[in-house]
């Protein structure tokens, strides 16, 4: 994977379940973050790397930068923008 440029304060890896609970545990995860810490999130191809983003943005929260991996999977770095 390729070098970031922040520093990221928590990860979870959402590629074991499907839409919606790919959201779903984003949000959770994101929810124990202060405002301003970093997100990353492994997803899948396909309905979650087209989804999960859309729907961070829609919560109000900032997509930093999203990765290919290469292999079918993705990283989404996610900034959380108010508490």
């Amino acid at each position: 994977m390729a070098d970031v440029e922040f520093d990221v304060d928590d990860k979870v890896d959402i590629t074991d379940v499907n839409c919606p609970v790919t959201f779903v545990k984003t949000k959770v995860a994101l929810e124990e973050l202060d405002e301003g810490q970093i997100l990353q999130v492994h997803l899948n191809d396909g309905e979650p790397v087209q989804n999960v983003p859309r729907s961070v943005k829609e919560e109000g929260h900032e997509v930093l930068k999203l990765l290919d991996n290469g292999d079918g999977t993705y990283e989404l770095f996610i900034k959380k923008v108010g508490d």
